[in-house]
């Protein structure tokens, strides 16, 4: 593994969730395709209670 891969710096480990593909594309239209796993990880801090975790901000209902 090189040092350039992203998930070396963090130390993190990839992990496979299952989601919908529906809610996936949606999600992916509204923080883009890069962000989906950062969204993830602040819904996991916050939900664990890590020290000064938010909830990530949503962006405005697409009806």
């Amino acid at each position: 593994m090189s040092e350039s891969n992203p998930n070396r710096r963090r130390k993190t480990t990839r992990r496979q969730i299952a989601i919908d593909q529906p809610q996936w594309d949606r999600l992916e239209t509204l923080v883009g395709d890069r962000r989906r796993s950062e969204v993830i990880r602040s819904l996991v801090d916050w939900y664990l209670r890590e020290p000064g975790a938010k909830l990530p901000e949503r962006p405005a209902r697409q009806d």
